[in-house]
């Protein structure tokens, strides 16, 4: 099932995406609120009744829709550095004994196919397509054979990356936490229509060109290593975020560098997910 945020009319509703057509779940059943945040909030008292309104028929071609963040007010946005094999390499890192994250501020949330600000102040953005993980219910200490219950469902995302930002200090949160520079979407695609969150292809393509091309499958930490020592340290809540990493080929690490400028399209898909699409837009 495809959890999507649409507007129409003006108006932001929760609802589910099947082949080119939505169902506005509100509409379709009074029970289930119209706000998306909402719908995640109460996913386990709401996920039979959204399964039914799904069957339902449409309100919406898809074409009709414009389609917003899946999640626009995440309270957490958490994300892993150094967590694919080659981009530990073309880094020139070791890889870490221990996961290495860092926070996007949610305020850099970005709806999928919207354009991505070039920021006035650096030239030096970069890409990096990744897999992102939404949980779906509150959890504490997860134990890793049990994560997989805490996923609501997973999404395409962008960790766009001003760099000599990242790199100012030792924190990387300014750098990742532009506005704009964390598109994700189209939609959620629900935890049991993925199955295994770990056999999935990635890539990235730049005005048609593709950088990155790898698998789920190559991630140093899994998404499950990773729920289970975040669960260790914070409370996680529906909606919360979790940028799983990305794979070797991104900008900084070409000879010479390769930035993104006004113009570009780039382009990120995941395999039985989808695909979110930005063009890189000069901040006025």
């Amino acid at each position: 099932m495809k959890l999507a945020n649409f507007e129409f009319g003006g108006v932001s509703r929760a609802g589910v995406v099947a082949n080119d057509a939505v169902v506005d779940l509100n509409r379709a059943n009074a029970v289930i609120p119209a706000d998306i945040m909402a719908v995640i909030a109460n996913w386990p008292l709401l996920e039979a009744d959204v399964k039914n309104a799904a069957t339902g028929a449409p309100h919406h071609k898809l074409s009709e829709v414009k389609l917003l963040a899946p999640v626009p007010r995440p309270q957490k946005v958490l994300a892993i550095g150094l967590n694919y094999a080659d981009h530990i390499a073309e880094s020139g890192q070791k890889t870490p004994e221990r996961q290495v994250w860092f926070s996007k501020l949610p305020s850099s949330i970005n709806a999928p196919y919207d354009p991505i600000l070039m920021p006035k102040v650096s030239p030096a953005v970069d890409y990096e397509a990744e897999l992102v993980a939404v949980i779906g219910k509150r959890c504490k200490h997860v134990a890793k054979e049990d994560a997989a219950s805490v996923v609501l469902g997973l999404m395409c995302g962008n960790d766009v990356t001003v760099r000599d930002w990242q790199f100012h200090t030792p924190q990387w949160i300014l750098g990742k936490s532009f506005d704009t520079h964390a598109p994700i979407g189209p939609w959620i695609v629900t935890r049991e229509e993925i199955g295994d969150p770990h056999t999935l292809g990635i890539r990235c393509f730049v005005n048609g060109v593709k950088e990155q091309d790898s698998n789920t499958g190559n991630l140093v930490f899994n998404l499950y290593d990773q729920i289970a020592l975040l669960s260790q340290a914070m409370t996680l809540e529906p909606g919360d975020l979790i940028f799983t990493g990305t794979p070797g080929g991104v900008g900084i690490a070409k000879k010479p560098p390769q930035f993104l400028k006004a113009g570009d399209v780039v382009r990120v898909e995941i395999d039985r997910i989808g695909a979110i699409e930005g063009t890189m837009m000069a901040e006025e």
